[in-house]
């Protein structure tokens, strides 16, 4: 408690406090149109805010501190006709440019309206980061915003971001992360309608970020105005009876928004909700044994704003999510009431204070509380009966009996955070922050799993594998990090320089284990004590330089250290005293010791724009990743012949290492044909695939070759292209393909399912590649506008993926077989499915 005190005080005098992430820069010149000359004293001013400012002797404004969103900017001086910017988009951590000519009139005219155009270069990010806004995010053909990231040059269609895992990409809303610290991933939902825009890094992302090796998505909530304003929208994709057309989900979506001023000019509410229900892809089996819908669920969020004065913002935040569902496995397709039924719920509340203490500066402090539950099963632990499954002659399918699974796991996180932001001058600017997050992690798991061959056959007459579990911890981590970035002038060179250091107290107490033979080939544990962990810290350098290479090119160079700490699940896992003490065990014991995971990166990049509508980047990265997680077996092999499974421990002894190269041509500024072409090359090789390679390949019974090899998500090529054009009749077509070349899998045959074909050759991991990927999506939809300033329209679009219905292989097993044995339909990604809807704005 002293030592958290004291870095708390450390905190407070070492910064002050803005939400990280959620503010952007708005600036610019003003000239006139005949004689290209400066104009002084032109008035700046976001529409409907009191946001503004005035050009300066250069003609030049600058905004600091406007929150990321989509604005109207108006221009006015006496003289010249006053010009309104429409749907400027302002990006979370960038400066958005934004230059305006004048045409002199000796009248008072009607107000000129100009559509903004983005800057074809972000002459101020030294680094690999998309920016997406809510207009862009609304056309695209996703679902939900996490569906952006494998849109993004090097991230797979499953989200691994430059050769990374899964779990080392960081997920924030409104600054703040959203993880699921027990399992990792994204921890909640968000209405796609909430959403005002998202900045996506996959490389060289600055000290304000932490917890994460290889990306980062931030997403900007939108707020209220002084406008009310309503929308819904409502999706299917089986107008057409399943009868007729069997390429279905049986999928129904509605989603509804409403904002505006409670009191205007002063308290502003938004709030969005968003209901899906479905039946999933197995709806032909599922809905033998369940009522519709197999899958339901439902988002939301609330927010209020309240401006106490022109300088001090008062918001209230409030996210749902909740989602009921079945699981479907293949082998359990006769007996799929046998599977746990799954629940998971998500609650957030936020309360951000933010005050401008000057039109230079600003701070915001903020307090989380996030509270997440997961439940497999419906039954209550006291009823769970442990049996063995119950199979087919040819030990193929799950003919009879549940699954031995039931879980109630639950993660409170209560986090205080504050961020400062500065421009200190026209040369300077300075982000500073702190974060300390209180945990209550609650893990309460019965689980018993068949021993299988490496082949996946059942091992009857074998014990069950116990990966049960029972636990609750109260960890502790923080952070601080300073970040200054130079602008040596107005479109000049541009250098970043920052530092982050990051704690996690684990508290808790690690058994010390001694195996004592009992017999020959066979140890029994003994524990002979407890040691206390220690608090584990890591300090994150990051540097950048980008440098203009005349008036349309630049070239760009970062370098950093990154580390993530491990999952929860990871330190925790079966040391708990009680636990051991009852002569329970678990398969796998955590480890409260381990050390982060750490990444060194670095890239180098040069971007071109080619024509007033083309630009043109190339990028190489280079990734060495070290301390990842990984089990090791503590007594032979074949010493679980004695029952005895307790002989695995997370430990930090895998490595991995990536590199590529990354080819973006873009089109912008136009209507009528904009998007992007992207080819990435790279390669990942690294020792371990998951966290408990080890304990499965002692489980399996030969050897291992000790050599790094490809990882799963290995992926050489990758060809994108997103395409956005107008067709005939107004309307608008947003298409994206895929093409991505095979990733790797294990070709290791046997002919009955328990031994090798040939048990002279070493195991080697992914030494074969499955069959290229090819994937469609198009969305098209049209506008129909009832007024002249569009505040009532209605859209209708038809959304359909896998428009090629090409059948892309996600899995082959060890004999080469798409789907396995049983040619399990979910070897390949969905089929098309086509959604058909529409939504009303007023």
């Amino acid at each position: 408690m002293k030592t958290l005190l004291l870095i708390f005080m450390l905190m407070l005098f070492t910064t002050v406090w803005t939400s990280a992430g959620t503010q952007g820069i708005l600036e610019g010149r003003v000239t006139d149109a005949s004689t290209k000359e400066n104009l002084v004293s032109v008035t700046v001013q976001i529409v409907g805010t009191s946001i503004g400012t005035v050009t300066n002797i250069d003609g030049f404004y600058r905004l600091n501190n406007v929150r990321a969103g989509v604005y109207d900017i108006k221009y006015t001086i006496l003289g010249y006709k006053s010009v309104i910017l429409k749907n400027v988009t302002v990006y979370a951590d960038l400066r958005t440019r934004m230059d305006v000519q004048l045409d002199q009139s000796s009248v008072e005219l009607s107000v000129v309206e100009i559509f903004s155009q983005k800057p074809l270069i972000q002459k101020d990010q030294p680094s690999t980061a998309f920016s997406i806004g809510e207009i862009k995010l609304d056309k695209l053909p996703v679902t939900t915003f996490q569906e952006i990231l494998s849109l993004q040059p090097g991230v797979t269609l499953e989200g691994n971001v430059r050769g990374g895992k899964t779990n080392e990409v960081i997920y924030l809303i409104d600054g703040v992360p959203v993880q699921d610290y027990v399992a990792g991933g994204l921890g909640t939902e968000l209405p796609k309608s909430s959403i005002g825009g998202m900045t996506i890094y996959t490389g060289g992302f600055e000290a304000e970020y932490g917890n994460a090796m290889s990306g980062v998505i931030n997403v900007i909530t939108k707020g209220g105005d002084n406008t009310h304003k309503m929308s819904f929208r409502f999706e299917k994709d089986n107008w057409i009876p399943s009868k007729w057309n069997k390429q279905v989900d049986q999928h129904n979506e509605g989603e509804f928004s409403l904002g505006g001023p409670v009191i205007p000019n002063t308290l502003f509410y938004l709030t969005a909700t968003t209901v899906r229900f479905s039946n999933t892809r197995w709806w032909q089996d599922m809905n033998k044994y369940f009522s519709s819908p197999n899958s339901a669920e439902l988002s939301g969020m609330a927010k209020l704003d309240y401006l106490a004065s022109e300088s001090s913002k008062l918001t209230g935040q409030g996210i749902y999510s909740y989602k009921d569902w079945h699981d479907y496995e293949y082998s359990w397709r006769y007996n799929l009431d046998g599977l746990p039924r799954r629940k998971s719920l998500s609650l957030r509340g936020v309360i951000t204070l933010t005050q401008t203490i000057s039109d230079r500066s600003a701070f915001s402090l903020s307090f989380t509380h996030f509270y997440m539950q997961n439940r497999f099963g419906e039954d209550t632990k006291a009823e769970i009966e442990i049996q063995p499954y119950h199979y087919d002659i040819f030990l193929r399918y799950v003919v009879g009996g549940k699954k031995n699974w039931w879980a109630n796991i639950q993660q409170l996180v209560q986090t205080i955070k504050g961020d400062f932001t500065s421009q200190l001058d026209d040369v300077q600017l300075l982000k500073s922050g702190f974060e300390i997050n209180f945990y209550d992690i609650f893990y309460d798991l019965v689980k018993f799993e068949p021993q299988r061959t490496y082949f996946g056959k059942p091992i009857e007459n074998a014990p069950l594998l116990n990966f049960s579990n029972l636990y609750e911890y109260f960890p502790r981590s923080g952070s601080i990090y300073v970040q200054d970035k130079f602008r040596f002038s107005l479109d000049g060179s541009i250098l970043s320089l920052g530092l982050r250091w990051d704690f996690l107290d684990p508290r808790a107490e690690r058994p010390l284990v001694e195996f004592i033979p009992s017999s020959n080939n066979e140890f029994k544990q003994q524990v002979v004590g407890y040691k206390k962990t220690v608090m584990k810290h890591a300090f994150s350098p990051r540097v950048a330089f980008a440098a203009p290479m005349g008036p349309n090119s630049m070239f760009f160079v970062n370098f950093g250290y990154y580390f993530q700490y491990p999952l929860f699940e990871y330190l925790y896992t079966g040391i708990n005293p009680p636990q051991i003490q009852s002569g329970a065990r678990s398969v796998l014991t955590g480890n409260p010791d381990l050390e982060p995971e750490r990444t060194i990166a670095w890239e180098i990049g040069y971007k071109h724009a080619v024509t007033e509508n083309y630009v043109g980047s190339i990028t190489f990265f280079r990734k060495n990743v070290k301390n990842q997680i990984d089990s090791k077996t503590l007594i032979p092999f074949d010493s679980k012949a004695g029952g005895d499974y307790g002989f695995a421990q997370y430990v930090n002894n895998a490595n991995a290492e990536a590199q590529g190269i990354e080819f973006v041509l873009s089109r912008e500024r136009d209507e009528m044909l904009s998007g992007s072409f992207s080819y990435s090359f790279m390669y990942t090789e690294g020792s371990s695939n998951v966290a408990n390679q080890s304990i499965n390949q002692a489980q399996w019974g030969f050897p291992i070759k000790a050599v790094s090899f490809p990882l799963s998500w290995d992926q050489r090529h990758s060809v994108k292209l997103d395409i956005e054009t107008t067709l005939p009749y107004k309307i608008i077509a947003n298409g994206i393909i895929w093409f991505n070349s095979p990733k790797p899998y294990t070709y290791f045959p046997t002919r009955d399912g328990f031994t090798p074909l040939d048990s002279s050759k070493d195991f080697l991991p992914n030494n074969s590649r499955m069959r290229n990927v090819l994937f469609g999506n198009l969305k098209l939809s049209r506008n129909f506008s009832f007024d002249s300033n569009n505040d009532i329209s209605l859209t209708v679009y038809v959304d359909a993926r896998n428009v090629f219905n090409t059948k892309n292989v996600k899995w082959i097993d060890s004999n080469g077989r798409i789907g396995g044995e049983l040619s399990d339909p979910s070897a390949y990604y969905e089929l098309r499915r086509v959604r058909v809807g529409g939504s009303v704005t007023f």
